[in-house]
């Protein structure tokens, strides 16, 4: 008789986490930063059709990487929970932390049982405050841990080196176009030391403004005003670059257009 094959439940648990940060690190990267008016979710993703940042509720959005139809779900399981709170209560009490908490239950749920294999995904869910101290980002992993996180973090990919970079480089009171700037060099970064240039046409951008007059804080930027920001933005170092090689005084035109 042979004897039965036994796995301790640290063991266990131990490959399925391991089987679901394999995956989560497949996804391509996304990055998420606080600005001045707001925050920015910049995701290497050349779909137009998928996407990975979405809208939630009127000040909350969300953000993935992973497995497009787990994640997926979760987004639409999100969205009917906050139109059901916002209608049945107000939409005030709508809130990116009962939301994470929503998630939260769900990933520990399904990370916990042993009859389906984990979700490979991370989440991002954040929500845009009236001033900068009142912004609130919450990452979760597939284990269903709640991370409150500020300034900028990164998901997917090699999510390490790139939040290294930012933490690095990232300020609270960067314009739009600096955020943006430094989230899409901060994508292009690679482990093997052969940096990206990542053009419009491989990003999906969206934002959370503050300023913006709506109830809704949520838009995309897209085709031409995405290629505009990330134009001007590198039209400074260019221009310091001919000045350094002719002696010319064109960074003070170029400071003066930004």
């Amino acid at each position: 008789m042979s004897t039965p094959f036994y796995v301790s439940p640290q063991q266990a648990m131990a490959d399925r986490a391991e089987y679901a940060r394999k995956g989560i690190a497949r996804g391509r990267s996304l990055v998420v930063l606080q600005y001045a008016d707001g925050i920015v979710f910049v995701a290497e993703n050349p779909s137009r059709a998928l996407h990975k940042v979405s809208e939630i509720y009127d000040r909350i959005a969300f953000a993935a990487t992973g497995k497009y139809n787990e994640y997926e779900n979760l987004r639409i399981g999100g969205t009917r929970y906050a139109d059901l709170r916002g209608y049945t209560f107000d939409r005030q009490d709508v809130k990116a932390r009962g939301l994470a908490n929503l998630y939260a239950q769900t990933l520990g749920n399904i990370f916990s049982s042993g009859a389906e294999k984990p979700y490979e995904v991370e989440l991002l869910v954040a929500e845009v405050g009236e001033t900068p101290a009142d912004d609130e980002i919450y990452r979760l992993p597939h284990d269903g841990s709640i991370i409150d996180e500020h300034g900028s973090v990164a998901v997917g990919g090699n999510s390490d080196q790139i939040g290294s970079y930012l933490d690095q480089r990232h300020r609270d009171d960067m314009g739009l176009g600096e955020a943006l700037r430094l989230a899409v060099e901060s994508l292009g970064r690679d482990p093997g030391g052969n940096d990206r240039e990542l053009t419009a046409d491989q990003l999906e951008v969206a934002l959370l403004d503050r300023n913006r007059p709506q109830q809704r804080k949520f838009k995309r930027v897209l085709g031409q005003q995405l290629a505009r920001l990330l134009e001007t933005e590198a039209a400074p170092p260019a221009a310091e670059a001919e000045e350094q090689e002719e002696g010319t005084e064109s960074a003070p035109e170029a400071g003066s257009e930004d």
